[in-house]
This record gives C-alpha cells, sequence and structure tokens, in this order.
C-alpha cells in the first residue's frame, strides 16, 4: 500500500466524512435485518449532499459489503461518485479483499496504509480482518507499519483508523467480536503521543471516549444500529447516519454525528442475530 496526501481545502482544518458498515449487496433488493441497505445507504449519501458540504476526503472504514460481490462494491463507488473528492478504505470482517481491492481502486477511492493530511496531520490504515470470523486482529506485519508511519512524522498528530473497535464499546455481545490483540495495538500507540485519535466502525453506533490519552470514535452505520450497552444481541431504533471530523493545525479536534431525518429505517427487531 502506497503513501498518499491531499491537502485542506479551505486551509483552516482537514475535514473528513466517516461512512461506515454500508453492507450492501449485488441486488437492489437486499436487505440486513429488515433494511434495505442500498436504500439506507441513498438516503444517508442524499442528507450530507441536502447540507451542501464541504470537506477534503471521506474515510470508509469496512464492512461495505454484505455478500462479497464485486457488484456490491460497485454500488458503493457509485453513491460516492457524486463527490470528487478521495475515499480511503480499508476491510472490515464482512469484506472480500480480493473483490473489495478489484473494485475499489481507482482515481477517487485509494488504497494508501498512510496519508498525509496537510501540513500538521497523518493518517495510518490498518487492516484489522481474519478471514471467515468476526474479531479482528493486528498481525506483526500491520503493527509494525503502525509504529513505522508514526515513527516517520513524530511531528505530525495523527488519526489511526481500523475497522474492529479496540477497546470495550460496552455491549457485551458485540464486544466478543473487538481486536483481540487490543493490548499490542496500544503499546505502539503508546509510544507515539503524537497519536491522538482512533476511529473505527464495526459496531454500528456512536461511540466517543478516551483511553490511554487518545481519543477513540466510531460511527453509525448507514443501515442497521446495534442497541448500546446491550448484553445480548440487540437492534437499536435510531436512524442510519454518518460522522463529521475537522482536524485543526494544534492538534485540536472537532467531531459531530448527523443522523437522516424526514424518513425512518425501522430493522426487525425480533432477529437474534445477523
Amino acid at each position: 500500500m502506497q503513501s498518499c496526501q491531499i491537502d485542506n481545502a479551505d486551509g483552516d482544518c482537514i475535514r473528513l466524512l466517516q461512512i461506515t458498515d454500508t453492507h450492501l449487496f449485488a441486488s437492489e433488493q437486499g436487505s440486513l435485518l429488515g433494511i434495505n441497505t442500498l436504500r439506507s445507504y441513498h438516503a444517508v449519501l442524499d442528507a450530507i449532499s441536502a447540507t451542501d458540504p464541504t470537506f477534503d476526503a471521506i474515510i470508509a472504514t469496512g464492512d461495505l459489503s454484505q455478500d462479497h460481490s464485486a457488484l456490491s462494491y460497485r454500488r458503493f463507488v457509485d453513491g460516492i461518485a457524486r463527490w470528487s473528492q478521495p475515499c480511503f478504505w480499508l476491510p472490515g470482517n464482512h469484506d472480500y479483499q480480493p473483490e473489495m481491492s478489484a473494485v475499489l481502486q481507482s482515481n477517487t477511492l485509494r488504497s494508501c496504509s498512510q496519508v498525509l493530511l496537510g501540513e500538521h496531520w497523518q493518517m495510518v490504515l490498518l487492516d484489522s480482518q481474519v478471514a471467515g470470523v468476526p474479531h479482528g486482529e493486528l498481525s506483526q506485519a500491520q503493527l509494525n507499519l503502525l509504529d513505522t508511519h508514526l515513527s516517520a512524522y513524530p511531528e505530525r498528530h495523527a488519526l489511526v483508523l481500523l475497522h474492529h473497535h479496540p477497546l470495550d464499546a460496552g455491549s457485551t455481545w458485540l464486544d466478543q467480536h473487538k481486536l483481540a490483540n487490543r493490548e499490542a495495538f496500544w503499546q505502539v500507540m503508546a509510544r507515539h503521543p503524537q497519536a491522538k485519535i482512533v476511529v473505527c466502525g464495526h459496531i454500528h453506533q456512536a461511540l466517543d471516549v478516551g483511553y490511554q490519552g487518545t481519543r477513540v470514535m466510531a460511527a453509525p452505520s448507514t443501515c442497521i444500529q446495534f442497541m448500546p450497552d446491550s448484553h445480548d444481541f440487540a437492534l437499536d431504533n435510531q436512524n442510519p447516519g454518518w460522522r463529521w471530523l475537522e482536524l485543526y493545525d494544534d492538534g485540536r479536534v472537532d467531531t459531530q454525528v448527523v443522523r437522516i431525518t424526514g424518513q425512518h429505517f425501522r430493522p426487525d427487531f425480533d432477529s437474534s442475530g445477523y
């Protein structure tokens, strides 16, 4: 994976749009736990467009496909084609990397493990997928990559992306599927105090907590939402959404979770899992 660079559009901050866990299908009628994921994905994109947003890049934090098909990934690409900004992506546990890489390699969807953001930030993208299982793990090669990228730019504030949550989110059933070797991840992070932000997907809910001096965030899915702080599998009745992140030169971060309004996406609450 190559290193990339983007410049901030307005010179004030780097603004990122996080979209995650779209779970798209080849079929336009594909549904996950009662929600048509293509329709909810486009409802999110339409809501974002309606605000006439200014931003510098999209970050797609995994589980873009539910059925592993090339067409599901093309549906993701077609959706964000309304914008010219680059999209940086990483795989989730539901993604099939051969198809994902083949489709997403384009001018605006970039496969990078490191992105230099303006003059004061860098972003590191990690692959936490373990094929065939829902939990995540960072290989030694990925941990070394994180350490190398952070060591290369100690003067830059750092944002680290991975799909799996690297600490408990508070839901017993979901926390079984977190990053398995999170201690090794946090040992690397502890050596780099400039690594201020970790952003993940996977948990289908908003999260914003501090850990070891680092702020850990997740965003709502564009389809189904998981109930926070639930011992057993449970769906939430909140709408799909996304997250904005604004990265300032002095290391400050402003962020906001936004959900669609005007229509409601109601899942099948009788579902016991997926």
